[in-house]
């Protein structure tokens, strides 16, 4: 591809998870309206693929990079190229790097934190997925920050609600709590997500709650571990499901459940399901993150704790099940119903976006349109 915008600037664009995963498609979509040329990283040859965009950089010359996401490899071609060619870049992040690589490891933590403020203080400008994210890029030395939370990039339900709950053998009368996302086993606290609802629903007297989670990873087989003889039952694990079926999973939830950890990693978050949750009229059970103060409309449970795997959450959680009720649920549903979704609006992030980048492209001391060689290809990563 060889595009150069109506400005006369060439935008290459990659995503460190690779050219095929979420990330890329959001980041494409946002970018649109500048025309961005879609440099192909493999993650799965994350070195091959960090050779393939310093030849595309030195050979290139475009005016800005942006990269969706703050993988290593990626993260260390265009600091390098800042430094060595002046190619300004942005960064697009949906984690704190710092507190995320902690889960792993102090040593890691620490050096994930030099990491992030280096990103941070060479960035053109820093594309967070929250506003807490935005910030906290700023406070690390980013001269210009905007967030873009995400937006239900799934299509509407093509299923009735009676007929997705009919697929997954769940009565009428029962009350369905749920989420949908990747179950990996994170071992440093042994937990995955789901965990604390099965663990919950086990312990409550009424049979009326029923759990469904839905996707796969390495924490799976603990969760049916966890279900025990409630599995099939009180306890669904219907596996991966097609991205396009997703919303008629939904239909079959009544509530959905949001676990997050009140740290540095969870407090930054919103997570790509909250918009796609809100966009199927799901009330959210979570914890006292920030988001779940921020966004409320009268829509969240808040429970206390500091981690979905802690027994104070898991205490409250057994407790909301225990006593939540049909007209409770409707209450909330109807709060979702009545708030503004304006911070989900897919088109309004795409075009302030759109506007970030043109904007920064502005600044004195950028690029100018003629610096880039606008005739030379993206090299492809394999």
């Amino acid at each position: 591809m060889d595009n150069v915008n109506a400005s006369g600037h060439r935008i290459l664009c990659f995503a460190t998870h690779g050219h095929e995963h979420l990330d890329a498609v959001r980041l494409g979509y946002l970018l649109a309206p500048v025309h961005p040329d879609v440099f192909p990283f493999d993650h799965a040859k994350k070195l091959r693929s960090a050779v393939a965009l310093a030849r595309a950089l030195r050979t290139q010359r475009p005016s800005l990079v942006v990269m969706e996401g703050t993988g290593l490899a990626g993260g260390i071609m265009v600091l390098a190229f800042n430094r060595l060619l002046g190619i300004p870049f942005v960064v697009c992040s949906g984690d704190a790097v710092g507190p995320y690589l902690r889960l792993r490891s102090r040593l890691l933590g620490a050096a994930g934190t030099l990491y992030e403020r280096s990103l941070c203080r060479r960035c053109a400008g820093y594309i967070g997925w929250t506003p807490y994210l935005a910030g906290r890029a700023l406070t690390y030395g980013a001269r210009r920050a905007m967030s873009a939370p995400g937006w239900a990039r799934t299509p509407a339900a093509t299923e009735e609600r009676g007929q997705a709950r009919q697929q997954l053998g769940i009565a009428d009368h029962a009350l369905v709590v749920g989420l949908v996302g990747s179950l990996e086993w994170t071992r440093s606290v042994g937990y995955v997500y789901g965990a604390e609802l099965i663990s919950a629903v086990r312990r409550i007297q009424r049979d009326d709650i029923v759990v469904c989670i839905v996707g796969d990873g390495s924490g799976r087989a603990r969760l049916i571990e966890i279900a025990g003889e409630d599995l099939g039952s009180r306890v669904l694990l219907p596996g991966r499901v097609p991205a396009e079926r997703v919303p008629d999973y939904l239909r079959a939830f009544d509530v959905a459940s949001l676990s997050q950890s009140v740290d540095g990693v969870g407090a930054f978050r919103y997570t790509t399901k909250l918009s796609e949750y809100l966009a199927a009229e799901l009330p959210i059970i979570t914890s006292q993150v920030p988001l779940a103060y921020d966004l409320d409309e009268g829509y969240f449970w808040r429970l206390p704790g500091d981690a979905p795997w802690s027994p104070t959450y898991v205490d409250a959680l057994v407790e909301l099940l225990e006593t939540i009720s049909r007209a409770e649920v409707e209450e909330h549903r109807s709060a979702i119903q009545r708030a503004p979704m304006g911070s989900f609006d897919g088109p309004a992030q795409q075009r302030r976006v759109g506007e970030f980048i043109a904007d920064i492209l502005m600044i004195p001391g950028s690029p100018a349109p003629g610096d880039a060689r606008r005739h030379s290809e993206v090299v492809p990563s394999s």
